[in-house]
């Protein structure tokens, strides 16, 4: 069994770790939310994160109108204040593209990813407690990158030479986060998240497969992406009330 304490510590070494990095072209701005957004955070970390999980969902890193804002995976300010019951204070990066700006709880946009991950979840589990007690979200990526006109950079586009550290980084993160919270399964919200999992976890006792992204710029989530998903859990054996079993 494990508490929540050990994950909080980890992810603060992690926001430390990350935030050394350095990115040039494209990217002109990065966003640290473990840092400026780490009130929210770790209240999601230490309200949510309690171990043992039957399986952790995980994406590809945040958005700039979802964790950039609220420090939450997926954190459209909606769902984070109102179903996650999460609210804090958010600070902002030192250095901001003044076209995303981080206005935290007050960010007037909504994020679509989060919104329909979100709102699929708590129409499937209903109360917070009831998904966490089995469950975990997080993100591969703890950095949002931008270009200088504010559009968003995801981290498979970074040069080799920036890709690669970041990645070790993240393997390293993803690897102790999993002892922690020891699931069978870690399923990528998009084959991004999946193949990073699959690479950082290889060896490890831990099964990896992936569900349809959220993202409206992706034509297939944006016909019933809720119903997909609904199918997508039950075929991993992830329906709600279901057992986790063998299905990929």
């Amino acid at each position: 069994m494990t508490g929540e304490n050990e994950l909080v510590e980890l992810t603060r070494r992690f926001a430390r770790d990350a935030g050394r990095l350095r990115f040039g072209g494209p990217v002109a701005h990065v966003y640290n939310p473990l840092d400026y957004a780490w009130a929210p955070h770790e209240l999601y970390l230490r309200r949510y994160a309690a171990g043992p999980k039957r399986a952790v969902f995980l994406g590809m890193n945040p958005g700039p109108f979802g964790m950039a804002q609220t420090g939450v995976p997926f954190g459209e300010v909606a769902a984070v204040r109102g179903w996650l019951g999460i609210s804090a204070p958010v600070g902002r990066p030192p250095v901001e593209n003044p076209k995303r700006p981080v206005l935290g709880f007050a960010c007037p946009r909504s994020e679509v990813s989060g919104a329909r991950l979100w709102g699929a979840i708590a129409g499937l589990y209903g109360a917070p407690a009831n998904f966490f007690a089995d469950f975990f979200v997080a993100n591969y990526c703890p950095l949002v990158f931008m270009e200088a006109g504010g559009r968003n950079v995801t981290p498979d586009k970074l040069p080799a030479r920036e890709r690669e550290p970041l990645y070790a980084l993240c393997d390293e993160y993803l690897r102790a986060a999993v002892r922690l919270l020891e699931p069978r399964l870690v399923v990528g919200i998009g084959r991004f998240a999946e193949a990073r999992a699959a690479a950082a976890l290889a060896g490890l006792p831990i099964e990896t497969a992936s569900v349809l992204h959220p993202s409206p710029a992706s034509p297939a989530a944006n016909r019933g992406w809720a119903e997909q998903f609904r199918e997508r859990l039950g075929a991993l054996g992830l329906a709600a009330g279901g057992g986790l079993n063998d299905k990929n």
